[in-house]
């Protein structure tokens, strides 16, 4: 009787460890991905990026060079400026163009639901090359839109959007906007409608209504499309190339060049490892200003 006692308990203590050990197993296969794919790669970058040396002088040796970043830093600091402004431009931009459109598919689009969100995601269906090489096409000097426009005398001659920033901008913006708009609708779509019902039996207006119940539940969703717009638009580097000039250059372009043109891949990668750090300062920032972590414990009490 004892020994079939301790035989259970043994059992029972085995079967906890393995439900204990389940949850590990499960996350072994995201996190050995995350592992290979994304800590490994920013391990060589930030070895890289302390590097001294070049491809003519006998290849490149690890010297602790911290002089990489300084030199960089202070080479092209306009760059980091004009992307981050580009790129918070392009988000918010963004969320005020994509959160009235995914606001009224989720709460009046009915069984079109569907069709109208394909729409909004029609443009993956499309090269990003393509597209923006279409934008440069539709923004020309001599244009469908602007040689019409001249044509008819409502703009001048010499007028041209191309190679400005209001080109780069654009192009992103629209590169850009359904990563913006995705989240949203996922965030505004799981929102109980009858909270918003109960608002206006309690006599609020359809403003108060959104202010105070459905902007609230919705911040994990503007949070979350501020991050996929916001991160990839900082580095992106094809619609400055294609639709901007020397004035328009942002630090994706540089670092393209540092890697492909130059060869200089020790300040090429400082520049990515200051860009990276760059972005999660302001997305932290963000975070904090917005009070996602609030927002997603209204919702789940919701």
């Amino acid at each position: 009787m004892g020994q079939g006692g301790v035989s259970g308990g043994a059992g029972h203590r085995t079967l906890g460890t393995r439900r204990r050990l389940v949850p590990y197993g499960l996350l072994s296969p995201g996190g050995a991905y995350l592992a290979i794919f994304f800590l490994l790669p920013l391990v060589l970058m930030l070895y890289t990026s302390l590097q001294s040396g070049g491809v003519l002088s006998g290849g490149f040796t690890f010297t602790w060079d911290w002089a990489n970043y300084t030199n960089v830093l202070s080479a092209y600091q306009p760059q980091f400026i004009r992307s981050i402004e580009y790129s918070l431009i392009v988000t918010f931009v963004a969320l005020l163009l994509a959160y009235p459109m995914t606001y009224w598919i989720a709460f009046y689009g009915g069984r079109w639901k569907a069709s109208l969100l394909l729409l909004i995601l029609l443009p993956f269906f499309v090269s990003f090359v393509i597209r923006t090489i279409q934008w440069k096409f539709i923004l020309g000097d001599n244009g469908p839109v602007l040689g019409f426009l001249k044509g008819l005398g409502l703009l001048p001659d010499d007028f041209r959007v191309l190679a400005t920033p209001l080109a780069v901008v654009a192009g992103i913006t629209y590169n850009y906007l359904p990563f913006t708009a995705l989240p949203l609708y996922v965030a505004l779509e799981r929102i109980d409608k009858s909270l918003v019902e109960a608002a206006k039996d309690l006599y609020a207006s359809r403003w108060q209504a959104f202010r105070k119940v459905v902007w609230p539940l919705s911040l994990p969703g503007v949070f979350a499309a501020f991050l996929l717009t916001f991160v990839p638009a900082t580095g992106d580097y094809v619609n400055a190339a294609l639709l901007g000039g020397p004035g328009t250059r942002m630090i994706g372009n540089i670092i393209q060049d540092k890697f492909l043109t130059e060869n200089n891949y020790p300040e090429a990668a400082a520049l990515s490892v200051i860009l990276m750090i760059a972005m999660v300062i302001l997305a932290t920032i963000y975070a904090r200003i917005l009070g996602t972590e609030e927002a997603t414990r209204a919702a789940a009490a919701a």
